[in-house]
């Protein structure tokens, strides 16, 4: 393709002096941009996905006339992570700067301050850089017709990592009044791992619906048009290997103790290495592990995303400027951040998912000619066989991001608000509008109604409360916000990301003589912790946060109080626990097929090919379609297990409704643990006598049906339905969190939801926000769907294997029952113990 109709000398003197070439995808998009076309870029790590997002706007702001200079915002960026937003505007700075053009580029996060954040709105610059949250605020500004007016591209990335959530929900709403305020307006997708490409391309231009056959009004979804699709072949295929150490790994733990002197030593023979882990709980262990170890003094650093956001940017900051050789990271970092100077990424633990893996991998030698280097560390035998299902999936390409999903209504309620806040709107235009985003375009009218009356009055079993009622409808027909405290309150709470309550962590000071006293908002602020945590401690408890051994002063209203421990203390208990990815459908299947084939063992380290061998000498492995329960007496109870490999959302799912059966049955239940792969549960009388006497009982036990019946009453009665609705309550603006000057504590909101979540199952059991918290449990937090599919493929195909002790398969799902709450290595030196006896009675 030839350059010179596509890019202007300017740019291509600025590639040539890089030694560089164009790229044919950063000349498609060119192309297209200039043609009015959206579009999406599938692209490996490395290939200038981001320069080729951004050029066509360079080139089109170079070519303004200076009359034009400062005509407003002509492209929005949003990123699913802040620091990826900050760490794009830095990348920016260098070809801006380099050419020479009279470009502005700022960010806007939740870290910018206030008086910044209004000066963008009255003065704003040429490109903004954003997250999903901040365009929803900017969207419900009053000058936000003005605002976006000028806008003619808006670029998405990690496209994939944001429409699997109701992030991407608010997301596409947001880009839908996005094209209605700016006239040909175009839209581009980035993204290095897509597994469905054709519902990201919905995903970015608007959608139309067809009328229903009733003729009521309501409206299907057509196929949809679509933006252009730019797919980059190619690539360095990854160096990934799995980090071998000559001890023999436990069953379970996730610390990965055993293999800290070896991630130190790769540390010492790297320039820059992130370490990945999956909890923040790992991220604190880790880095304190590492600093134990760390004779060289060498400069590491820890980075997630309770911290300080001060003190995240001086990481982030240092290691753009090559000053860090490591840093322990969450989440936080594996999404598209550019460092030039990253030659390793070591993932502690197992990935739990191929197209998470690639994504971390991607961060090292983030170039498209050179391999990205990696290792996998895995904590625990088990993990074994994950990271060489990961491995195989990786050569292979394979990729297993979670399919599009429709949208949610408690996030349409709170846009719906959102948009009054902007102006008064009309509900059949809003409509219209809102059905031309890709996770809406099925949205009834009738839904969509329902979710204005909601805003409009919280629900009929709630409409007499006024505080409910956020919108009024004028004599003209349009809706209103309520007034201005309403809108306030939106903005304060504006998003879908709804972590646990949380009070900051400051270092006070301890006055002299007076142990245990200390002088409140004395010193700086650390991060925040989870309230329920911090209502645990007691003072003297010494706990790990932001890298250091604290001691516990007190809590205030909203600061936990904390001073520096002695030299040489070791914390008495855990930190919180953060969150744990899942184990995806994807691997668990390649992890199933790997048991169940013994020619593939030989691929296996020998502790885990001896470990599956001990399992089919005692008992039997499964297939790879196949449900393995055992059963067996220990210590005057009875067990059950059964090896579903299908993650722990849906074995706790499970386990929740196999001992409603077993109750029934009157078997006695007394428990269940679950695991990734397995699950257990102790009763006081014999199962496997049970299924001697009922062939069929074992086929009974597991029946689809369960998710039925038995499935809604567990929910009618589970404290989880509350969580969950509270979530949407306050997502849907039912409760807000923070107010003007104030802060709900985690318990008021508790107190509130719970009490309205009980007046609406009695009065109104079909309220939206009902309905929305059964979606959620049923997608998200029960694995439902999964859980469908897992009983669908077993039907006939469950193998019962009665014995007298436990199983050497069985001892990784019975480590889980009782766990204590103790930090670090010593749980895991707990494990080991418990570990080694069940081992003994398993192989005696």
């Amino acid at each position: 393709m030839p350059e010179g109709p596509y890019l202007p000398p300017v740019f291509a003197d600025w590639f040539a002096r890089r030694g560089w070439r164009p790229r044919p995808h950063q000349l498609d998009l060119l192309r297209l941009a200039g043609g009015g076309r959206s579009a999406l870029l599938v692209a490996p790590t490395g290939a200038g996905k981001t320069l080729a997002g951004f050029l066509p706007s360079l080139v089109a702001l170079s070519q303004r006339p200076p009359s034009k200079m400062g005509g407003g915002l002509h492209t929005l960026y949003v990123s699913p992570l802040k620091a990826l937003a900050v760490d794009i505007a830095r990348n920016l700075d260098a070809p801006i700067a380099e050419m020479g053009l009279s470009v502005r580029v700022e960010t806007r996060t939740g870290d910018t301050p206030a008086h910044k954040r209004t000066r963008q709105i009255e003065r704003p610059p040429d490109i903004l850089l954003t997250t999903p949250e901040q365009l929803s605020l900017l969207i419900a500004h009053r000058e936000a017709a003005e605002l976006f007016g000028s806008l003619r591209c808006v670029i998405l990335d990690e496209l994939h990592a944001l429409v699997t959530s109701k992030r991407g929900d608010l997301l596409s709403l947001a880009l839908a009044r996005l094209h209605r305020l700016s006239h040909g307006l175009t839209a581009v997708g980035l993204s290095a791992t897509v597994r469905e490409p054709d519902e990201l391309r919905k995903y970015l231009v608007p959608q139309t619906a067809l009328p229903a056959p009733s003729g009521e009004g309501d409206r299907a979804p057509s196929s949809g048009p679509m933006a252009d699709l730019v797919v980059v072949a190619g690539g360095a295929k990854p160096d990934l290997r799995m980090l071998e150490i000559d001890l023999r790994l436990p069953l379970a733990g996730h610390t990965a103790y055993q293999s800290m002197p070896a991630i130190y030593d790769l540390i010492r023979a790297h320039r820059t290495v992130l370490v990945f882990v999956n909890t923040r709980l790992q991220a604190e262990y880790t880095f304190q592990e590492l600093w134990r170890l760390n004779d060289d003094v060498l400069p590491i650093a820890l980075h997630h995303g309770s911290l300080d956001a001060q003190q995240r940017r001086r990481v982030e900051a240092a290691m753009a400027a090559g000053q860090l050789r490591a840093i322990v990271c969450t989440a936080t970092l594996d999404l598209g951040i550019d460092w030039g100077d990253v030659d390793l990424v070591v993932n502690i633990g197992a990935p739990k998912g191929a197209s998470r893996i690639m994504q971390r991998i991607g961060r090292a030698n983030h170039r498209m000619d050179e391999p990205s280097k990696a290792y996998l560390v895995p904590a625990n035998r088990f993990e074994i066989l994950e990271c060489q299902a990961a491995l195989d999936a990786v050569e292979e390409a394979a990729q297993d991001t979670p399919d599009a999903r429709i949208g949610a209504p408690d996030v349409l309620a709170q846009h719906v608000l959102g948009m009054a806040c902007a102006d008064a709107f009309d509900p059949v235009a809003l409509y219209d509008e809102v059905t031309t985003a890709a996770p809406y375009a099925g949205l009834t009218w009738e839904d969509f109604e329902q979710v204005v009356d909601y805003v409009a009055t919280g629900g009929y079993a709630l409409r007499a409360y006024e505080r409910f009622a956020k919108i009024l409808r004028g004599p003209d027909g349009r809706w209103r916000v309520r007034d201005a405290r309403v809108a306030q309150q939106y903005r304060m709470n504006v998003g879908t990301i709804i972590e646990a309550t949380t009070v900051k962590v400051r270092l006070a000071r301890a006055l002299r003589g007076k142990p245990g006293t200390v002088l409140p908002r004395t010193g700086r602020v650390l991060g925040e912790i989870e309230e329920d945590f911090a209502e645990t401690l007691t003072v003297g408890d010494t706990f790990l946060f932001a890298g250091e051994v604290l001691r516990f002063e007190g809590l205030t209203e909203d600061e936990a109080l904390v001073t520096k421990a002695g030299p040489g203390t070791d914390p008495a208990i855990p930190s919180y626990a953060g969150a744990k990815f899942p184990l995806s459908t994807f691997l668990a299947a390649r992890v199933r097929a790997l048991i169940a084939d013994p020619f593939e063992w030989d691929r296996l380290p020998r502790q885990v090919s001896d470990y599956l061998l001990q399992q089919r000498r005692r008992s039997l492995l499964p297939g790879p379609r196949d449900l393995l329960v055992e059963t067996f007496p220990r210590g005057g109870r009875h067990y059950v297990t059964a090896f579903p490999f299908e993650g722990r959302l849906a074995h706790q799912t499970l386990g929740m409704l196999l001992t409603r059966r077993l109750e029934r049955a009157r078997l006695r239940p007394l428990g269940f643990a679950a695991n990734d792969y397995g699950i257990a549960i102790w009763t006081t009388r014999d199962v496997g006598e049970r299924i001697g006497f009922e062939p069929d009982f074992l086929e009974a036990l597991f029946a689809e049906d369960m998710l039925g019946d038995d499935l809604e009453a567990w929910l009618d009665e589970s404290a989880m339905m509350k969580r969950t609705f509270r979530q949407c309550a306050v997502i849907a603006g039912l409760i807000e969190r923070r107010f003007p000057g104030q802060k709900k504590t985690g318990r008021q909101v508790t107190i509130s939801t719970d009490l309205i979540y009980d007046v609406l199952r009695k009065h109104q059991p079909d309220h939206l926000l009902l309905r929305a918290a059964r979606q959620d449990a049923a997608t998200g937090l029960l694995d439902v769907r999964r859980l469908g599919m897992m009983l669908r493929r077993i039907q006939g195909r469950i193998i019962h294997k009665a014995l007298d002790r436990v199983s050497p398969l069985s001892v990784s799902v019975m480590l889980e029952i009782g766990r204590e709450r103790v930090y670090g290595e010593g749980a895991d030196e707990i494990l080991a113990e418990a570990e080694a006896q069940l081992l003994e009675e398993a192989l005696a």
